[in-house]
């Protein structure tokens, strides 16, 4: 689903007034408790930069923009059954579809960044915020395991294993279509078109994307698909798969469709299953799996029981 975005400019000789009261006035539809939501969110931005107080004053000339990206209005909030592992180094997150993992316009507060810091935090220091190296970013809709850096010894190193594609990637997929053979490596360099706003495949510029598949199951004009990247590129499993005619169920804006079976599907099909790489510090091997969730199992199941 698209953002909404309401674009407003205070009048000249307008007298100050609180932000909330502005936008609950404002902006159609939008109630005053709602407005306090988006603001807390971060959603409100006055004058290109971010405002997290309804106490706020705008004046006259300024400019407001308020982003709605229909998301819960209550900030997502990590709990321990999400954390699938964790030492003073690292952190291991199986992350719920529909989280963003970094801030974006639209909201700060709820990402799993801030989430992570919020779940971090030191009861008695609570103004110390916690070292987080971000080496890896999943898609609002992909689900799966996703690890974190938590201390500055952490850090270079987990930077070097992901650049250096010391790491090995999986994930499950359900497509629309078979591939042919039911297995293969794709190859090409992405790079993403403002105009289509999504990535594709160029014959100059972009940057090398390696995409291995094998199919698991097949559905009827349906596949379950084992995905491993060998690069990690912004969208790369979901363009990928679309040039093969075999678009990612749910992702609509790479082709795929969104009802399945009788299932309404809001977000593509993709989960980060399982993750393997040596500790940055401690030198072990770890190997992660992450449990299929409910919304990827309710449509495989109704795709089984129509064949």
């Amino acid at each position: 689903m698209k953002w909404i975005i309401h674009r407003l400019q205070i009048p000249n000789s307008s007298p100050p007034q609180r932000l909330d009261q502005y936008l609950s006035q404002s902006v159609v539809d939008l109630s005053r408790t709602v407005a306090k939501k988006i603001i807390d969110l971060g959603g409100v931005h006055i004058n290109g930069r971010r405002v997290r107080s309804c106490s706020t004053l705008i004046h006259s000339g300024d400019s407001v923009e308020v982003y709605i990206d229909h998301l819960p209005l209550d900030p997502y909030r990590l709990n321990d059954d999400d954390i699938l592992y964790q030492d003073q180094y690292i952190i291991v997150i199986n992350k719920p579809a529909m989280v963003d993992t970094q801030p974006t316009h639209a909201r700060f507060k709820g990402t799993l960044f801030e989430a992570l810091r919020w779940y971090l935090k030191d009861p008695f220091r609570p103004r110390q915020k916690a070292e987080i190296g971000m080496v890896q970013r999943l898609d609002r809709g992909t689900s799966g395991i996703i690890v974190f850096s938590i201390h500055p010894r952490a850090h270079k190193e987990m930077t070097r294993i992901f650049l250096q594609h010391e790491i090995k990637k999986d994930y499950l997929a359900v497509v629309q279509g078979a591939p042919e053979g039911g297995q293969g490596e794709i190859r090409s360099f992405l790079a993403r078109s403002r105009k289509e706003n999504r990535v594709k495949s160029v014959e100059k510029g972009g940057k090398e994307a390696i995409t291995r598949f094998q199919t698991i199951e097949n559905f009827s004009n349906y596949s379950l698909l084992n995905v491993e990247i060998l690069t990690g590129r912004s969208h790369q499993i979901r363009a990928h798969m679309a040039e093969q005619n075999c678009p990612l169920v749910g992702d609509e804006r790479y082709g795929g469709p969104s009802m399945v079976a009788g299932i309404d599907v809001v977000r593509p099909l993709l989960h980060a299953e399982k993750l393997a790489f040596r500790h940055p510090v401690l030198n072990e091997n770890l190997d992660f799996v992450a449990p299929v969730p409910q919304d990827m199992l309710q449509v495989l199941t109704s795709l089984r029981k129509s064949r």
